[in-house]
């Protein structure tokens, strides 16, 4: 079972770090595939952000 993390005397849902982790790997990502050209092939850019996002954070909360 998931428990609050403590940061500062404040407890947070580990949702919030798992999302901050997957922010920070998207924008990793995101820079690697607009560097190569990868962003500008695909058909509709926006989605495939999002998907990417959402795959990531789905991806941190299974690995928890």
């Amino acid at each position: 079972m998931f428990h609050e993390i403590s940061i500062a005397d404040v407890y947070v849902a580990p949702i919030v770090l798992e999302g901050v982790l997957a922010a920070l790997l998207f924008l990793l990502l995101r820079f690697i595939l607009g560097r190569t050209g990868v962003l500008h092939r695909l058909w509709h850019p926006a989605l495939f952000e999002v998907a990417l996002f959402v795959s990531l954070l789905s991806l941190l909360v299974l690995l928890r």
